[in-house]
């Protein structure tokens, strides 16, 4: 059961990296920071999350949240926050981040065979 959730989780991931990279086209993004941040963001987020439907590894989801975190508070560490690049990364931050928690979350309970992985928990 989990194994379909973690895998949902990045193939959202990798659907929100693609709009993610496409963003200074679609959304006409400012040149400069929004656009880089946009496009590194989004191209790490979407590789990551191929890599992670090819083959699950918790670092990959590390470095999604590490992403996530990076879209929240690059508009005003760049100074874009004036801008509608910031409603951007910060939605998709937001979402990124919250995904890659709950399957860093899911891995957790998977390695202690805990109730997230299906397994039954140790009787104390």
């Amino acid at each position: 059961m989990e194994w379909s959730r973690a895998k949902l989780c990045d193939v959202m991931n990798l659907l929100l990296g693609t709009i993610l990279f496409f963003s200074p086209w679609l959304f006409s993004l400012s040149p400069g920071a929004p656009r880089q941040t946009a496009s590194i963001i989004g191209l790490l987020v979407a590789v990551l999350s191929i890599a992670a439907l090819a083959a699950f590894a918790v670092w990959e989801e590390w470095l999604n949240l590490i992403g996530g975190l990076w879209l929240i508070v690059a508009p005003w560490l760049l100074g874009f926050q004036h801008s509608n690049a910031m409603t951007i990364d910060i939605v998709i931050g937001t979402v990124v981040a919250a995904l890659a928690v709950f399957e860093i979350w899911l891995a957790v309970g998977r390695r202690q065979g805990g109730p997230r992985s299906g397994g039954t928990a140790a009787q104390g």
